[in-house]
């Protein structure tokens, strides 16, 4: 009897604390360190699929779902309303030139000049507060003035008798120099090269020079001490943050740079995801040979940036047939073809990753061949082309049938169809820009800007690949809009297209459980806006492993 009691008592005493027990442990949140809540996230995963919510836990994506659900079932430190907005995965730029562009914040800016006495005032203004070393310009561009000649240097070296000077032309393929910096370099009259060209008029050096000749005077312009390099890393950084951009594809650093960043980033006074391709170069192939890839969170180094031709801006580009506008010009490639093969090979058998500029048919010609006859078939070695700009209709398919990546900058478009057609003819223009044909060849494409060249902006990315038009709404209709990426298509090539170009899909690109929680907030949808809105939408917020490293004021 009593022992029938007992048994009854605690049978009670499990009824009435069973439900006290179980609502406990169903009010027991689990920990995160941040919640996005109502949002529109385009998580940009397999099926596209845009939820309400996510948590963030060390630094990685720990859930996605309803604004409900996801506060319902955690709890975070910090609560981020994003009051209706959209938010994306951070961008990622496919091909630029992150240090390159930190040493142009230190330089004249001299884009959108539209003409060279316009250069010279900028120049003069900018030496008054710049009064020592050698004076550097970046971003002039001859194809925007109404005379679309080549400068000569006469009045640059009458300005400037005694400081070298050194004016890159916006593409980095060709650059003007005075009499001061061609002396300073031991030039002395005109030099033949491979791949380069030294522009003379009436007998004498114009200080204009073409490729491979950039480089005789470049190369000896003093490289910055260790503090101007930290500044040039860090102020890149901050604009880039700024235009919600959270990895840059660094095309064509030494290892030495390399070297620097590591330290940066130990330091974390360099926060920015960096997927870094070693110049061609001996001592770059020895050293990155021996050390094997480098991967880490913020860096990662596997591939090699080798250049097969310039640029059509300056008609260094290495077409197959004359230039339409100059019948006795074709470009040339800046090494021999036997050169790219050597390297191809090299690289190949080292198993790392090559990514070749190749903007003119010719030189796209000459390397998807070689590429094809070292890959042999498809592959998943993720070789790729740099700015794959004109192919001719019978080369598109050498992409797929390697697995070739044409890695494109959608504003090289915008930018370059106001004159493409006079340097390329109404034929040859239309494989030129071509995304959608290259889209079509492995079924994606990474997005890039080529920044210092264009602007940093990878919303300007989204706006040329899909409306293919200017900001005043030129060409009506879209330039070669037959060519233009769908919104989707267009986020996905500055997102996870990019990364997986990178190697890096399955950590980053999308937001999905698990991943990097490397995410962007704008004020508008981009997906459904208008294509004037696209052009006014600002970046909100920049988010960089969960951690905020931008904010709008």
């Amino acid at each position: 009897m009593i022992q029938f009691y007992i048994f009854s008592h605690m049978k009670s005493l499990l009824y009435f604390f069973f439900p006290v027990l179980l609502f406990s442990s169903c009010s027991e949140k689990e920990e995160a360190d941040s919640i996005v809540y109502n949002a529109k996230v385009y998580t940009v995963n397999t099926n596209f699929d845009t939820v309400e919510a996510f948590a963030v836990k060390n630094g990685k994506i720990l859930a996605l779902g309803t604004t409900h659900d996801i506060r319902a079932q955690y709890k975070a430190k910090e609560e981020i309303d994003a009051a209706g907005k959209a938010v994306y995965p951070g961008f990622i730029d496919a091909h630029a030139h992150f240090y390159g562009y930190g040493q142009s914040l230190q330089t004249a800016d001299l884009r959108d000049t539209k003409s060279w006495d316009e250069i010279l005032q900028r120049l003069s203004d900018f030496a008054k507060t710049h009064p020592d070393g050698w004076l550097i310009g970046n971003g002039w561009d001859q194809n925007d003035w109404q005379d679309k000649s080549f400068p000569t240097n006469e009045t640059l070296t009458q300005l400037f008798p005694n400081r070298p000077v050194f004016l890159n032309r916006i593409d980095g393929h060709a650059a003007i120099a005075n009499q001061k910096a061609l002396d300073d370099a031991g030039i002395k009259g005109e030099v033949k090269l491979v791949g380069g060209d030294m522009l003379v008029k009436n007998g004498k050096l114009t200080g204009v020079l073409i490729d491979n000749a950039v480089a005789l005077v470049e190369s000896k312009i003093p490289s910055p001490d260790a503090k101007l390099a930290e500044k040039i890393f860090t102020d890149a950084q901050k604009n880039c943050f700024a235009a919600g951009l959270t990895t840059i594809d660094d095309c064509g650093l030494s290892y030495l740079a390399v070297e620097f960043i590591e330290k940066l980033q130990k330091e974390n006074k360099l926060k920015m995801r960096l997927y870094v391709m070693l110049s061609d170069d001996e001592a770059n192939y020895k050293y990155l040979f021996n050390r094997g890839p480098i991967k880490t969170e913020r860096l990662n180094v596997r591939a090699f940036k080798v250049y097969a031709d310039g640029a059509l801006g300056s008609r260094g580009a290495c077409l197959l047939h004359p230039y339409s506008d100059m019948p006795g010009k074709k470009g040339f490639l800046l090494s021999n073809p036997k050169h790219f093969e050597e390297v191809a090979k090299k690289i190949a058998a080292n198993n790392f990753q090559m990514c070749t500029h190749a903007i003119g048919d010719s030189a796209n010609r000459t390397i998807l061949k070689i590429y094809n006859n070292v890959l042999k078939g498809k592959n998943d070695k993720r070789w790729r082309i740099e700015h794959a700009q004109v192919i001719n209709k019978a080369d598109f398919d050498l992409f797929g049938k390697t697995s070739i990546v044409p890695s494109v900058q959608p504003t090289h478009a915008t930018s370059d169809m106001y004159w493409a057609g006079e340097r390329l003819g109404k034929e040859r223009l239309k494989g030129a820009y071509a995304y959608k044909q290259l889209l079509k060849q492995n079924g994606w494409i990474p997005l890039g800007t080529d920044f210092p060249v264009e602007n940093i902006n990878p919303l300007l990315t989204f706006y040329a690949a899909t409306v293919r038009e200017d900001s005043k709404g030129f060409p009506k209709g879209g330039f070669q809009v037959e060519n233009a990426l769908t919104p989707e298509e267009a986020l996905r090539g500055m997102t996870i297209w990019a990364a997986k170009a990178n190697f890096e899909e399955n950590e980053k690109g999308s937001l999905e459980k698990g991943k990097l929680a490397d995410f962007v907030i704008l004020d508008k949808d981009i997906l459904k806006s208008t294509s004037q809105t696209i052009l006014k939408t600002k970046v909100l917020k920049t988010y960089l492993n969960g951690e905020k490293v931008y904010e709008a004021k």
